[in-house]
């Protein structure tokens, strides 16, 4: 399998490209290999069908450009942090071997998000051990791998963000991904029941608060994260 220098986690279709759209679509655009991996099928969702939200998250993966989007299949709403549910994170991980992984917020208003945040964080670690023991699509053996770097991106809930990235030009892109998820958000003439996130005004949100992360460093657009230990850098330039 191809090495991705981005992988992103998502409890669901849809979360990856609410939380971190923007700053994968700048990734990709700048040339970096990046892949999605969803957790679940969404199939407790109110809106859209497991079969409509397959294909509009393949229709989001080609707008962000990504190389891969995959789907672990877990029982949405009751997938756990448990060594079967880590294992198999751990052989992604492992086959994709990404510098960096992001993925749901460590806490919100959804169960799955926080629930999802830990068992990445968690399989994030323990891919770096060499005693634990996983095999490839083909049955071999697989080297142990720990990303550099795991941050968790931000949801429903107003998380304060340790880093912001700036997302400018992308911004868009990241909206036109979000509403190809169709089913799930804000449309006049659809017949389905209302959810918290199907509002007009929970679509302008999105993009109002990349637009306040923007204001914040003076730039258009950002994405905030939230980290669970200290990032280093090696000089000021970094940090401008």
């Amino acid at each position: 399998m191809k090495k991705l220098d981005i992988l992103a986690f998502g409890a669901h279709p849809d979360d990856v490209e609410l939380g971190c759209g923007g700053s994968i679509a700048k990734a990709t655009a700048q040339g970096k290999s990046v892949g999605i991996i969803d957790l679940t099928q969404g199939e407790l969702g109110t809106r859209g069908t497991v079969a409509i939200r397959s294909q509009e998250a393949l229709e989001a993966a080609q707008i962000l450009k990504v190389d891969i989007r995959e789907n672990l299949k877990f029982k949405d709403g009751f997938f756990q942090n448990d060594p079967t549910h880590q294992l198999a994170v751990i052989q992604k991980i492992r086959s994709y071997k990404p510098d960096v992984i992001l993925c749901n917020a460590i806490r919100d208003r959804h169960i799955d998000h926080g629930r999802g945040a830990e068992l990445i964080k968690d399989a994030s670690f323990l891919s770096g051990l060499k005693r634990i023991e996983t095999q490839d699509s083909n049955g071999n053996l697989q080297d142990p791998w720990r990303p550099r770097l795991v941050l968790h991106y931000i949801q429903w809930e107003e998380i304060e963000p340790d880093i912001i990235l700036d997302i400018s030009g992308s911004l868009d892109t990241k909206m036109e991904a979000v509403q190809a998820h169709k089913s799930q958000f804000y449309d006049p003439t659809s017949e389905a029941p209302e959810t918290p996130i199907s509002s007009q005004n929970f679509l302008d949100s999105v993009r109002y608060r990349a637009r306040n992360y923007g204001r914040l460093l003076g730039v258009e657009a950002g994405e905030g994260f939230t980290v669970n230990r200290w990032i280093g850098v090696s000089d000021f330039d970094s940090l401008i």
